[in-house]
């Protein structure tokens, strides 16, 4: 009785086979369907080394949301060099508040204007990588896989403080704001606190060199520093021969929370538009020469996140590229075979009528 129980079983078992075998016996092979499968094979390996790859990557997701942080700090940090000597300019802030932020932390050093061939070369790699941004703004992702795994290092070294002719400035430095619109200014003379407000000893030397305001701007960061991570004014160069020239930077701020499985930390990015004209009263265009760096923070905080494939979802894909070039192989080999069949039928139904035809 066991024997008939384990017997019925197994012929059950046989039933359920949903992959049934045929007897070689039965099994035609040919060279053309041998091709096809070998053709397939190298298909499917091609197809499936591509999607290991992909599987290895990961991508940047985008997440907005209102940004509700209005009592923290705001961090600045700033390194430029003006083509004027430290004595003659002075650099503050002032938000839309009316708060004036003065410059004691931000340092003074003469250099030169004229960078040495390193830095020259690293101004050159800068240039080109914000031009291709500026072009493609899918690059921004990469950048940003690039700073997390630490290909980039520091965008631009430091400045070259030892120089024969130090006929510029170098102003450097962090100051922390309230997160509010604001106006980070360069200008003649150092800035003082008046009864009235906010004010800029002037000096009253006439000569061209001292209202030089060509500017080189090494480093423009708002909030935590990322390492490699560069951003859209870093290298920015801007040369003048005009005496009262004004150079305007239109800045809004987005708070950015970017979170990876190796660094979580909450920065800032910021997108820029320049404006320079000259000041000339007696043309009708008004205002001060300087540098004026006007920024404002965008209510909207955006969440970046790394991605990554799950192991799920990558063995269903293979699957399916498995599945799929095996099906879809296996329907083109029939219908060609079905065409060459009906073709061949023809040629010798036409072959047998001449014979017929010759032996009649």
């Amino acid at each position: 009785m066991k024997r008939l129980k384990r017997k019925n079983t197994i012929d059950i078992v046989k039933e359920l086979d949903a992959f049934p075998k045929v007897s070689e016996s039965y099994v035609v092979t040919s060279a053309f369907g041998g091709t096809v499968s070998l053709i397939v094979f190298i298909l499917m390996a091609l197809l499936a080394i591509s999607e290991y790859f992909v599987y290895q990557d990961s991508w940047m997701k985008y997440e907005y949301k209102v940004d509700t942080d209005f009592t923290s700090k705001l961090k600045i940090k700033i390194d430029i060099t003006v083509a004027m000597k430290c004595e003659r300019v002075g650099a503050d802030v002032l938000d839309i508040a009316g708060t004036v932020i003065a410059s004691k932390e931000l340092k003074y050093d003469p250099v030169s204007f004229e960078p040495s061939s390193q830095r020259q070369m690293w101004y050159q790699i800068l240039e080109r990588i914000q031009n291709r941004l500026r072009e493609e703004r899918s690059l921004q992702d990469v950048l940003f896989k690039s700073a997390l795994k630490g290909y980039f290092s520091d965008p631009v070294p430091g400045n070259d403080s030892e120089s024969e002719s130090q006929n510029a400035c170098r102003i450097h430095g962090q100051i922390y704001v309230s997160k509010v619109a604001g106006n980070f200014h360069i200008t003649l003379g150092k800035p003082i606190e008046t009864i009235r407000g906010h004010a800029h000893l002037a000096s009253l030397l006439k000569n061209e060199a001292v209202y030089n305001f060509s500017h080189r701007i090494d480093h423009l960061s708002f909030g935590n520093d990322v390492p490699g991570h560069i951003n859209p004014l870093d290298g920015t160069e801007k040369i003048t021969l005009e005496q009262n020239m004004l150079f305007q930077y239109f800045i809004t701020v987005v708070p950015t929370k970017l979170h990876t499985s190796n660094i979580s930390v909450d920065m800032h990015q910021f997108s820029v538009t320049d404006r320079e004209r000259v000041v000339s009263h007696e043309k009708g265009s008004h205002g001060v020469s300087g540098i004026f760096i006007k920024y404002k923070l965008s209510p909207l905080m955006v969440r970046v996140s790394e991605e990554h494939m799950p192991l799920s979802v990558f063995l269903v894909r293979l699957c399916g590229i498995i599945g799929g070039i095996f099906s879809t192989s296996d329907l083109v080999h029939r219908l060609i075979g079905y065409f060459v069949d009906i073709i061949c039928c023809r040629f010798k139904l036409g072959a047998n009528q001449s014979k017929e035809v010759l032996a009649d």
